[in-house]
């Protein structure tokens, strides 16, 4: 695979605060990175200083083709950003004139990007007046006006209504099929659809990089059984976790629930509902299902990825 984005010992410090500490991964040509973590974990600080927004502090960035940064990257930020006067189809060409494009060649690829992201009918729209959806996919064009080699996306997903999210995906798959795609995100579904692989980081520090279907297995194989106990407390959980002890089970807590994971995990489900029975303990729900991105990032740091 050849690699388009190396980055070695990656550091940013805001005074005594290491935000990035210390990264190092490869991006490949053709592939959807997915960046992975918490708030404050140092996702949007590494994209910036990857885009060249931001000086590192330590380490280096280095990419396969030398040509200058800006026409090399397409960036999408996490908040929108558009001239609240001009029409969408102004925006892009204005945004295509600061790259040194022709006109012509502007309103070509404007009109292609405008109809592939839903707004074709929107061209004339000034951007004040677009839905909340629409503005994010608006930014989306912006990104890519230029023709750019790698997209970053910082949330791309961020109030878009289900049918824009599924276009929005679409496309990102689509676009990543001749380009490279780097994006960050909280939604977990949206990463497993996406990303080729996913870096989990914390702190500044990168905790696991892999394929998505190779990270779930980082937490066993078989599925989970997650229970919720009725007007559950924390003495309520405590008390559920010390029942069901003997049982020698894999056992997390999230905030509300029991998770349990087994190969077999199944066939515990009736010796685990006849110990809370005894014990008074009152099971609401029980919810089956197989293991989960966000259940490999609670099973790294013990807490769920959007807090």
């Amino acid at each position: 695979m050849e690699t388009v984005i190396q980055v070695r010992n990656l550091q940013k410090r805001f005074g005594d605060v290491k935000a990035v500490d210390g990264l190092n991964f490869e991006i490949y040509r053709n592939e959807i990175f997915g960046l992975l973590g918490p708030n404050g974990a140092g996702k949007t600080t590494t994209i910036s200083m990857i885009c060249g927004l931001l000086q590192s502090s330590d380490g280096s960035i280095t990419f396969a083709n030398e040509k200058d940064r800006k026409s090399l990257i397409g960036y999408c930020p996490q908040e929108n950003i558009y001239y609240p006067k001009l029409t969408c189809m102004e925006q892009l060409v204005f945004i295509g004139q600061m790259y040194g494009l022709s006109t012509k060649s502007i309103k070509e690829r404007a009109a292609e990007l405008l109809d592939l992201l839903g707004l074709k009918d929107k061209r004339h729209i000034i951007a004040t007046n677009l839905s909340g959806g629409m503005k994010r996919r608006l930014n989306i064009c912006l990104a890519l006006i230029h023709n750019p080699e790698i997209l970053i996306l910082d949330e791309p997903e961020t109030g878009l209504d289900p049918q824009s999210r599924i276009l929005v995906r679409e496309f990102i798959k689509s676009f990543s099929k001749e380009q490279t795609v780097l994006l960050t995100t909280h939604n977990m579904d949206e990463a497993d659809r996406l990303a080729s692989r996913i870096a989990i980081i914390d702190y500044g520090r990168l905790l696991l990089l892999d394929t998505p279907q190779n990270l779930k297995k980082t937490v066993g194989e078989g599925n989970i059984l997650e229970f919720v106990l009725e007007n559950g407390d924390h003495n309520k959980l405590t008390r559920f976790l010390e029942v069901i002890a003997p049982l020698s089970l894999d056992i997390k807590t999230s905030t509300y629930s029991i998770i349990v994971k087994h190969p077999n995990v199944i066939e515990h489900l009736p010796a685990i509902k006849n110990l809370a029975e005894k014990n008074n303990l009152v099971i609401s729900e029980v919810r089956l299902r197989e293991n989960t991105l966000e259940d490999v990032f609670i099973h790294l740091t013990g807490r769920n990825l959007r807090q």
